[in-house]
């Protein structure tokens, strides 16, 4: 028996610890209460089988960091992550350390591409308040097993800073799309954690000049 009691013991640790670095990646920079928070985008995805919730807090107010954030894309400002990377999938981007006029605008209904080939399109959108993408709509032969929103959402602090929360809900369409998005999710995080890490310092003019 004790064999067994170890090894079903070992199994248990292996598992918890997993739970809890999955718990961990997926709210990571949130505080108390962020990750249950209601956000912009939610509604576009009601039934959401995975949800990711991040943050960081910014020492710039809203109108600076949106400037940022905006820019946002393939093509344009880039996503201020590990564009190598990116690149080793045939992404193309080049992450912007300025403040570009020509990329200030989106509206309803605008591609965010992610990829050449891949774009999102824009959901929701109020300017320094918040963004979101919508990826995957109606099921089609060639449209991914979930839909999917990711929002951009700024909170003004009392300090004069703001907190960005950026959220991706993904509601799947196929029995075994769990087996598509849950293996992507250590990615996803090394990623967004690296965006909001490059969009604070943009926003915080340690990188880069701010206007074209």
């Amino acid at each position: 028996m004790r064999p067994l009691v170890r090894r079903t013991a070992a199994a248990a640790a292996v598992i918890g610890a997993l739970l809890l670095t999955r718990r961990l990646t997926m709210t990571w920079g949130t505080r108390d209460g962020e990750p249950s928070d209601v956000l912009p985008g939610d509604e576009i995805v009601p039934q959401a089988e995975a949800v990711a919730t991040r943050a960081v807090s910014i020492e710039a107010p809203p109108r600076e960091v949106w400037r940022w954030l905006v820019q946002l894309g393939q093509g344009r400002g880039g996503f201020y992550s590990y564009e190598w990377l990116e690149n080793l999938v045939g992404c193309d981007i080049q992450n912007a350390d300025r403040i570009d006029p020509q990329w200030q605008h989106l509206a309803v209904g605008d591609d965010v591409r992610l990829h050449p080939d891949l774009a999102l399109r824009v959901a929701a959108i109020v300017p320094e308040r918040h963004l979101v993408l919508r990826g995957a709509g109606p099921v089609e032969a060639s449209a991914p097993p979930y839909d999917f929103s990711w929002s951009f959402v700024l909170r003004p602090a009392p300090d004069g800073g703001t907190r960005l929360i950026v959220r991706e809900r993904y509601g799947y369409t196929r029995w075994w799309a769990g087996a598509v998005v849950e293996p992507v999710q250590p990615v996803s995080f090394v990623m967004s954690a690296g965006m909001l890490r490059g969009i604070r310092d943009r926003a915080e003019g340690r990188v880069g000049a701010t206007n074209a």
